[in-house]
């Protein structure tokens, strides 16, 4: 036996690829097409010229940030853990919450990073189907009408990569339904007209709200994410994290953080014109005869039936379009595509006429 039989192996989450080249359309990895909120970058200033303060240690509890999202989400700062990042999050719940040897329950289409976790820290999971639209069946998350316990639920609502939100109600359902074990509602695209289960935290305390900084806040490259749920709970993820690196938010993700959210006004401003190319965007797509759910994020799940995604993938890449394509089963046929600018989004449609063969009229 070598020191290799002895490490532990496990396939990797894929990440979107980052382009070296800049002049790209970068459309693949649902970014913000546009800045953080002014006051980010009148803390990055401030903290240049405070530099020295980056030879101390950050504040393991980075009190200024959860103390700012306990003020705009109105709850109390006990109540709110945060991370880097929303991956960094959902990791430590997976860790914390997802023990007891029952199989967690996730759709089989999905963010494919809950499989990843759960293969590391060695969950089992099972993976009840979407059905053919996409939509996922509340009552396969539910103990009384499948017959089975589970170790926990995590739902990404709405989903990715379809972009379909799940209606309160069926998510309260799920919630309802399973009174012993955590339910945790990955909410990274919400704010792109999603409707946030944040409220049934008053009702239930099984549940878990986690959402991230990365993209309706613009700031991916900060790391920054968090979960909302009930007291205890979140000192059991903090006794987690403590246990594991206390100091995972740095300085300037702090400061920087802090300011975004006290920017409510820049925040929903920007939202609103995402939301806005978006549905420009997804009319372009219906008259060049693309198929897609209907999507409450800041991306669009889309296939045409005349057109293999692949090629299609391709063919814009040449033209320097940047996109996702999934190469498994069941999403082989669709392309997600990032909302970007109405000038970048507006290249795309063109791009796609091109490549199809379509004079615009």
């Amino acid at each position: 036996m070598s020191w290799e039989d002895k490490v532990r192996k496990v396939e990797p989450y894929v990440a979107g690829e980052q382009p070296k080249d800049k002049g790209v359309i970068k459309l693949n990895t649902n970014e913000c097409p546009y800045p953080p909120a002014p006051g980010v970058m009148t803390a990055a200033q401030v903290l240049r010229d405070g530099y020295s303060d980056l030879r101390l240690y950050p504040d393991m509890d980075a009190t200024m940030l959860v103390n700012a999202l306990a003020e705009y989400y109105q709850v109390d700062p006990d109540q709110i853990f945060v991370g880097v990042g929303s991956d960094d999050v959902l990791a430590l719940c997976f860790l914390t919450f997802f023990t007891n040897g029952t199989p967690i329950l996730f759709p089989d289409i999905t963010y494919s990073f809950y499989e990843v976790w759960a293969d590391l820290y060695g969950i089992s999971y099972e993976n009840p189907a979407l059905r053919e639209d996409f939509s996922i069946r509340a009552e396969d998350y539910l103990p009384a009408v499948t017959g089975k316990e589970n170790g926990g639920v995590i739902i990404a609502n709405p989903n990715a990569p379809t972009g379909l939100e799940m209606a309160p109600d069926q998510i309260e359902r799920i919630v309802a339904g399973n009174p012993d074990s955590v339910v945790i509602i990955d909410e990274a695209y919400v704010d792109f007209g999603g409707q946030t289960a944040l409220p049934l935290l008053k009702k239930y305390d099984n549940l878990l709200v986690v959402q991230t900084f990365s993209k309706s806040r613009a700031m991916a490259g900060e790391r920054i994410g968090f979960a909302i749920g009930n007291k205890k709970m979140i000192s059991y993820l903090k006794d987690v994290k403590f246990s594991f690196n206390s100091y995972t938010m740095n300085l300037p993700s702090i400061v920087m953080g802090t300011e975004s959210v006290k920017d409510a006004g820049y925040f929903h401003a920007t939202t609103d014109k995402i939301i806005a190319t978006r549905e420009r965007f997804k009319k372009g797509l219906r008259e060049l005869g693309f198929v897609f759910p209907d999507s409450h994020t800041n991306f669009v799940f889309a296939g045409h039936p005349d057109y293999p995604a692949k090629d299609l993938f391709m063919a814009l890449r040449e033209r320097r379009i940047f996109v996702r394509y999934f190469s498994k089963p069941r999403i082989c046929d669709y392309l997600r595509i990032t909302i970007g600018t109405d000038y970048q989004m507006d290249a795309v449609l063109a791009a796609l006429r091109e490549i199809m063969g379509v004079d615009r009229k």
